[in-house]
């Protein structure tokens, strides 16, 4: 009695070792329990805000300790601070409070995102000491810092009106399937949902249970499979391994990355939607774009789009000629960089991913009619050049985004150039027949990974439709299946999520 008693305590503890994440055995039945109780208050409204709001506060706690008081102290700040924006009578008014809830939400996150990182670089330049400051990072702190910051500027723009009830938007911010890696889900889309009756039909549990599957499968299965075997080998020593070895593992991180932040956005709206909500895409196949635009209409679609309207269109955007727009498209993906990581890796990173940007925008300008993104859905159309243009576009956009990965997943630039070098000099391609039977499997989930990601849209929406179609039962037999074989997999070390460190 006692052991079994100290593992439930256990279970209930933060343990720092042990983040709560969505793939681990112990939130999935968790959730189950919580989903239970969840669905018999259906029809009382505020307790069952209630119940979620300490259920994401008690998750947090799992993922972050006690630092989840920092949640609280931007929940009840922008709260109030979006009122006073509200009651405002001078528009200088409302601008002040404003400027104190940026203060305040980009405070936190300067503080326990970049202080001994800045600390750093003001040493290195003056030729001074730092000692690093014993600062933990919150995990996901950045997420629902934007987050909570996009109500308050919202309501400044007069897009919503704030909130009466402290319970609501602590319901917003807090709502744990998004809460520690997005998406970052906007005030205007999710506030009218929130007192909404509860109706969650039967296909709404079909297509949330295929996008938990599917998120689960790249995680658990792929992302993490392939990274443990192959590309931290790689990555942590490249001069040890070949250029075509480089090369695999370079490939080997795109589908890492893809697999393992689309896998975690999958699992949280398909989480949300079996409790009654609906969420925003966040990845749309981003591998298929044939520019570095489309790429980001593609990619973390909720991060792009917030520092478009937030951060691109504030600074003037594209309204005061051509070289303003590429200076504020700089800037804008020079800060996306940093917000990803305390790092000069992560801020040439984001340059590189402005540098090509601008240099699309000028070759959408001089050439428009060599550019497919309007028109790459329709190649038998354009005829055999059009669909050449095409294909080599994307070729070249997805070879740019996996140099530009070279950057932001190294730990120092010394190890990119290496790598970089030891692809351009050191190849080898001999070796190939020898990677290919001593990391088989690896290859295999890599080949199968990239099959999932470039298969025709319409065949995945059929798998989703079927699955929305399936009986209940078996919905739920499949979700039982999945927490055992969570379970299982529980050995081999699931890796957290990597944009938990965001």
């Amino acid at each position: 009695m006692p052991d079994i008693l100290n593992n439930i305590i256990e279970c209930l503890t933060y343990n720092p070792a042990e983040p709560m994440i969505f793939s681990s055995g112990v939130f999935m039945w968790l959730f189950l329990a919580f989903t239970l109780v969840y669905m018999s208050m259906g029809r009382t409204t505020t307790l069952r805000l209630l119940f979620v709001t300490l259920f994401s506060y008690y998750f947090y706690y799992k993922s972050s300790g006690i630092y989840f008081f920092l949640l609280a102290v931007v929940t009840l700040s922008d709260f109030l601070i979006a009122k006073a924006i509200g009651g405002a009578r001078k528009r200088l008014y409302a601008r002040l409070w404003l400027t104190v809830s940026i203060v305040i939400d980009l405070g936190l996150l300067a503080y326990f995102k970049y202080t001994n990182f800045f600390g750093q670089l003001i040493a290195d330049i003056t030729n001074r000491h730092f000692d690093s400051l014993d600062i933990f990072l919150p995990v996901g702190i950045s997420f629902f810092t934007f987050q909570s910051l996009s109500y308050t500027i919202d309501v400044y723009r007069k897009q919503i009106s704030p909130l009466s009830n402290l319970l609501d938007y602590a319901f917003y911010v807090s709502f744990f399937p998004q809460l520690v890696a997005g998406p970052i889900v906007r005030a205007r889309d999710f506030l009218p949902q929130i007192r909404r009756p509860l109706n969650i039909t039967h296909e709404m549990v079909g297509i949330g249970t295929f996008y938990i599957v599917g998120g689960l499968f790249k995680k658990a299965v792929i992302s993490d499979y392939i990274s443990i075997n192959f590309v931290e080998r790689v990555f942590d020593q490249p001069a040890l391994y070949s250029g075509i070895e480089n090369l695999m593992a370079v490939y080997g991180y795109a589908l890492q990355i893809y697999c393992d932040f689309s896998g975690y956005s999958d699992m949280a709206i398909g989480i949300a939607m079996l409790l009654g909500f609906q969420f925003p895409q966040n990845f749309n196949a981003p591998y298929k774009a044939t520019s570095m635009s489309e790429f980001w209409h593609r990619w973390h679609i909720s991060l792009s789009s917030w520092l478009k309207d937030y951060l691109y269109i504030s600074l003037g955007g594209n309204r005061h000629g051509r070289m303003r727009q590429y200076i504020n498209l700089m800037i804008t993906m020079l800060l996306g960089g940093l917000w990803h990581g305390a790092s000069l890796n992560f801020i040439l990173w984001g340059g590189l991913h402005g540098i090509i940007l601008c240099a699309d925008k000028t070759w959408q300008r001089i050439c428009p009619k060599l550019s497919p993104l309007k028109k790459r859905d329709q190649p038998a159309r354009h005829g055999v050049i059009h669909t050449m243009t095409v294909t080599a576009s994307g070729l070249i956009t997805f070879h740019l985004v996996c140099l530009a990965w070279i950057l932001f997943r190294c730990q120092s630039m010394d190890d990119a150039i290496r790598m970089v070098t030891q692809i351009f000099t050191h190849f080898q391609p001999q070796v190939a027949m020898q990677l290919i039977t001593g990391y088989w499997a690896v290859v295999a989930l890599i080949c199968l990974g990239y099959i999932m990601h470039f298969m025709p849209q319409r065949l995945s929406e059929k798998v989703r439709n079927l699955m929305a179609q399936l009986p209940l039962p078996v919905l739920a037999l499949t979700i039982i299946a999945v927490i055992y074989f969570v379970i299982q997999i529980k050995t081999s070390e699931v890796q957290p999520f990597i944009y938990f460190q965001f």
